[in-house]
């Protein structure tokens, strides 16, 4: 059987103690070392890690409809062994399930998991997606024997929010939410006519927490979501946009004015337009 631990933040440290299974992202393998001669193999998980080929399938499918789908490979060792994983230097983390404890987890956040029949992976609708890509359905990892561990990745040191004891609300951006566990969050959106030109916060949408559960972000924002503004853009326009817009205004305004000078106003007004949404 394998037990996992996190290593120098950055990496994910598998021991065997002699036979056992473990799903891994597939090509994270970094490294290993045996005890003799090398007994550990990697093969390609074709469908997914049920044991039940029709189960597999139909997994399959619904992790390719949903986005959720995560390539895997199996690690198989029939002797002692220490394995190394990682991926693009993104932070580990492991953790512990116990038997009935069930994990949401974005697959993309999902480096390895323990076999040997310990956790049941699957596909979980959240319809919560109309305005996050990343609240649309998520993968759940649920223990159902002892020794469950799923080692998860974050763009930087997690951080952990519970209101387990206190019965707080919790909220986090879905482009930065991670996993929890314990009850699903709700879906908090603050729309203004702001939105429509451009000029919203950056936050008009976010999982609410309001009964128990235990969640991990990660301080770094995945790109997605939907485009509800008027620029196009997909988001918040960068002040890159912003200067192009203003330095655009600029010409459009001049070119109406012709030859008499009396483009300078409308000029001054593409120039206001940009420094307005520079601030």
């Amino acid at each position: 059987m394998y037990k996992l631990e996190t290593l120098n933040e950055l990496t994910l440290k598998a021991t065997c103690d002699g036979h056992g299974e473990l799903f891994t992202k597939a090509g994270a393998f970094i490294g290993g070392e045996c005890y003799g001669n090398k007994n550990y193999q990697f093969e390609k998980v074709l469908f997914g890690p049920q044991g039940n080929p029709v189960q597999a399938l139909m997994g399959q499918l619904g992790r390719r409809f949903t986005g959720e789908n995560l390539p895997l490979m199996k690690v198989k060792s029939s002797g002692q062994n220490i394995t190394y994983y990682a991926n693009e230097a993104q932070h580990v983390t492991v953790l512990n399930l116990q038997p009935g404890q069930r994990l949401s987890v974005e697959s993309e956040n999902i480096l390895a998991f323990t076999g040997d029949n310990t956790i049941k992976y699957g596909v979980r609708f959240l319809a919560q997606g109309v305005i996050s890509q990343k609240g649309l359905a998520t993968s759940t990892l649920e223990a159902i024997a002892p020794g469950a561990q799923v080692a998860i990745l974050t763009d930087g040191n997690p951080i952990v929010l519970s209101n387990m004891q206190n019965g707080s609300t919790l909220t986090a951006d879905p482009d930065a939410a991670v996993c929890w566990m314990g009850s699903d969050p709700g879906f908090k959106l603050d729309l203004s006519w702001k939105n429509l030109i451009g000029q919203a916060s950056g936050e008009s949408y976010m999982f609410e927490f309001k009964n128990q559960a235990v969640v991990i972000i990660q301080p770094n924002e995945r790109v997605s979501g939907i485009d509800i503004g008027m620029d196009g853009k997909g988001g918040k326009p960068t002040r890159q946009d912003n200067n192009l817009f203003r330095q655009g205004g600029n010409q459009m305004f001049n070119g109406m004015g012709g030859n008499n000078g009396g483009g300078g106003g409308l000029g001054g007004l593409g120039n206001m337009l940009g420094n307005i949404l520079n601030s």
